[in-house]
């Protein structure tokens, strides 16, 4: 049986769909209605930069994607006109999203999936908040550069006392038994 053009079409909408929601860390919807021509050209802009994908899809196309991944999470998000952003990075589609729904309340994001797992309008705020991985990479970096500069300047200070001729370890002092201690503490009667 010959399936129809349209059929055909739609089935590659689908395999579209599940390959972004299969292939990308992140995922979010969001309700665009009301916005204007140039606020989703502005939007599209943004998210192309940060190589973050856009797609307005029939909530039909979605939820079939989406169930035949095993997702039905979202199920309860698809209504009204959604559009649907994928990106490899959680924190920039939730920082340029909710900085651009704050920015143009026509923008409602509705919810989300992160690593397969649903998350809300509120765990997409909270993303939004932490710093990017450009940020934590820095962070992660300059940390690492102190540790090797400090254990730099050990070594350094090891063999300058060792072409001096001084002794590498300091002598400890004679440690006392505990009890010992403990007598010499206790006052006498």
């Amino acid at each position: 049986m010959n399936k129809k053009p349209q059929m055909l079409e739609k089935e590659a909408q689908v395999a579209q769909l599940q390959t972004w929601m299969k292939e990308s860390a992140a995922i979010v919807l969001a309700d665009y209605r009301g916005l204007t021509v140039a606020e989703d050209t502005e939007l599209r802009s943004e998210l192309r930069k940060n190589e973050i994908g856009y797609k307005v899809a029939k909530n039909t196309l979605i939820k079939r994607a989406a169930n035949n991944l095993e997702i039905t999470d979202l199920d309860s998000y698809l209504e009204g006109p959604t559009v649907l952003a994928y990106a490899a990075d959680p924190i920039a589609i939730s920082k340029i999203l909710s900085k651009f729904a704050e920015e143009h309340q026509a923008l409602e994001i509705k919810a989300g999936l992160v690593d397969g797992k649903m998350v809300t309008l509120d765990e997409i705020k909270e993303l939004a908040k932490m710093p990017s991985r450009e940020v934590l990479l820095g962070r992660f970096l300059g940390s690492v550069q102190s540790s090797l500069y400090g254990l730099a300047r050990v070594l350094d200070a090891l063999r300058e006392k060792a072409e001096k001729g001084e002794p590498l370890v300091a002598e400890a002092a004679p440690v006392e038994a505990p009890a010992e201690a403990a007598e010499e503490a206790a006052p006498a009667e």
